[in-house]
């Protein structure tokens, strides 16, 4: 597989081609009409080059041809291949470079709304116009041999371990990954599940310095995504560094040495500790699947496993399956088996909400990857396009609005508007289906808990005959199957749970000694709390990405954070060799402020709902600590430059 615009040298400004007008217009009726017309002012040095062509109309998340029709996309399309040709002819060269109101200009065009100045310097990292990578930390002044002398270490080699160590290896520091499986990927290479794939568009979901221009689909399947990963760390010059097949059994710092004592243990059972003066969790927090606790589970005589352990080589034909669970990995899973099954038994106890996305399974047409390679700069502005409805579009809906008066229903009346829009797409699905129709629709309120896009493939998949919709509790698991409450037997060959994940249960079953002998596991008990989700007191030069409060619910990419948490933990870096002291912790005044800010927010939201029950956000006690609240560009903002007074250097 190819990927010719990934890793560390990108020419967003596009590759000089010589196509010719067949091809060109074969290119372009693939392409994203709003950000083909950015690529357009682009090549022609100015917006004139728009002028008695439509514009976009509307915006919305996965829409990406700006709810045009098809006549006003038409004449784009043909006088951008004036355009393309005209640039072509002249060797591809750019006529210059394009003014900040022109570029904030070129922003309200493609999301057809006037960008707050607020979020135009957010944008502009984003895109990245004028330089691959905004986010590394240059860490000026401070000599190659003291970098080279401060050692890492990094658990896992996920999305954000790749990331962290990208970084670090950049930086000149010497550091190791520690990776419990036998390859990268993290939860990419764990989830190997029929129908596995992203929910986010891969044009986003990727770092935003190494994007890919080949991706086969718009939302790729588990394969190409750890693919992206592994071709990552190979061209990040990081697989040197990483220990696989390798776990993290505790970690201990010293007060007096001003390091951590890191012990592992590799597939064989062998330990060995390692030392290094900081040590950065990539763990994530959905990387310990989790089984339900349910009488008879280990009696079943056939087959059985969970979704994120899943059984090399299995083959369901023919078979009786039971999926328990319906949440983002049974959604997948499926639509995938059903054709092939005998019968398939789908265990609900909680539906999800869904909304539409048509293009869910859609390929991606040749023109795109050209486009991306040759067009100047399609790539950054298509990145835009599909960032922007994903940043902060989708909170005001999850906002708790105290003034409505239907909070039984809804939390407010965009909110309620969504729960109309959606039970009507879904309802629509099953026809006339009158008892399907009932299971399928929540009892809670609308985006209280993680919504699946859907294409008609998981509505399509249940009302298939050989597939049946169980609401009834599961009592118990018996060798030939499952029993409901009501007594019934469902005979099984093969159960699959879908069941998620331990969330709230971070860097577990790790054991963590900080300052003074304190123990992470019990600091946190079942409420994790990290500054800002990366830093917590009495643990020294202790990061987290992906830590506590910092799960998205309501929008964005797993790689904008990452992204912003380990460019505030290299500043973190950075203050603490200024300094020139040894340590660096975050107080515990700031923690709790922190905190304190966090939870109040998080009850103003509707994730807290009365109507939600056995949610994975939630702990025991009903509480949520994994969610991050936040707007995208005040979290950005944050973490843009370690504030000093929040920390005690030592």
């Amino acid at each position: 597989m190819t990927n010719n615009n990934s890793g560390s040298q990108h020419d967003f400004a596009g590759l000089p081609f010589a196509d010719d007008d067949a091809s060109l217009a074969r290119h372009i009726a693939d392409l994203s009409v709003p950000t083909l017309m950015l690529s357009m002012v682009h090549m022609a040095g100015g917006i004139s080059v728009l002028d008695g062509l439509p514009r976009p109309a509307g915006i919305y998340l996965n829409e990406v041809q700006g709810f045009m029709s098809d006549e006003d996309q038409q004449l784009v399309r043909e006088r951008a291949l004036e355009v393309i040709s005209k640039y072509r002819d002249g060797g591809c060269v750019l006529p210059g470079s394009l003014s900040a109101d022109l570029i904030h200009e070129m922003m309200n065009l493609l999301v057809v709304q006037e960008v707050p100045d607020e979020y135009v310097p957010l944008l502009l990292e984003e895109l990245g116009l004028d330089s691959p990578d905004t986010r590394e930390v240059a860490l000026e002044g401070i000599s190659a041999d003291k970098r080279s002398a401060f050692n890492v270490v990094v658990i896992g080699a996920g999305m954000s371990g790749i990331l962290a160590a990208q970084r670090l290896e950049h930086a000149g520091f010497s550091y190791t990954v520690i990776e419990k499986n036998a390859g990268v990927g993290g939860t990419w290479y764990e989830n190997r599940y029929p129908g596995a794939r992203v929910d986010v568009g891969n044009h986003f979901y990727c770092y935003s310095f190494a994007p890919r221009d080949d991706w086969s689909e718009f939302f790729a399947r588990q394969p190409e995504l750890q693919s992206y990963f592994d071709h990552c760390a190979h061209e990040f010059n990081i697989y040197r560094n990483i220990r696989f097949e390798t776990e993290v059994v505790s970690a201990e710092w010293s007060e007096a040495d001003a390091q951590w004592s890191v012990l592992l243990r590799n597939g064989d059972g062998l330990t060995e500790t390692i030392y290094a003066q900081s040590v950065i969790s990539a763990v994530g927090q959905l990387n310990r699947p989790k089984l339900p606790e349910i009488d008879g589970r280990d009696s079943f005589a056939g087959l059985s496993m969970h979704s994120a352990a899943w059984v090399d080589g299995t083959d369901l034909t023919g078979k009786r399956v039971a999926v328990i669970g319906t949440g983002a990995s049974a959604f997948q899973i499926v639509p995938t088996i059903a054709p092939e099954v005998e019968s398939l038994g789908v265990f609900q106890r909680s539906a999800p909400w869904m909304f539409p996305n048509p293009h869910y399974h859609d390929a991606v047409g040749e023109g795109v990857a050209w486009a991306m390679r040759h067009l100047p700069y399609y790539g950054r502005w298509y990145r835009l396009l599909i960032f922007w409805p994903a940043c902060d579009g989708g909170l005001p809906a999850m906002k708790v609005d105290p003034e409505w008066p239907h909070q039984d229903r809804a939390v407010s009346a965009i909110n309620d508007a969504a729960r109309d829009f959606f039970t009507q797409w879904m309802v629509e699905q099953v026809g006339g289906d009158v008892e399907l129709a009932a299971k399928i629709v929540p009892d809670y309120v609308c985006l209280g808990k993680r919504t699946l896009q859907d294409n008609g493939s998981w509505l399509g998949a249940l009302t298939r005959p050989n597939v049946d919709l169980i609401t009834n509790p599961i009592d118990r698991v018996v060798a030939e199957g499952i029993i409901t409450a009501d007594g019934e037997l469902h005979e099984f060959d093969v159960i699959i749970y879908a069941t998620g994940f331990h969330a709230n249960r971070y860097l577990w079953p790790m054991e963590i000694v900080g300052r003074d002998a304190a123990v992470l596991g019990e600091q946190w008990g079942d409420e994790p709390t990290a500054y800002l989700g990366i830093t917590i007191p009495n643990f020294p030069n202790l990061f987290c990405v992906y830590g506590p409060g910092t799960n998205l619910a309501h929008g964005g990419s797993l790689f904008f954070h990452s992204e912003c948490q380990v460019r505030y933990i290299m500043e973190c870096l950075e203050m603490l060799f200024v300094s020139k002291k040894r340590s660096i912790e975050c107080t515990t005044l700031a923690h709790d402020e922190y905190n304190d800010r966090l939870q109040a927010e998080l009850e103003t939201m509707i994730w807290s709902h009365p109507s939600i029950r056995n949610s994975w956000y939630r702990n025991n006690s009903g509480r949520i600590y994994i969610l991050s609240p936040w707007r995208l560009v005040d979290y950005w903002s944050w973490t843009r430059q370690p504030d000093a007074d929040a920390f005690t250097l030592a």
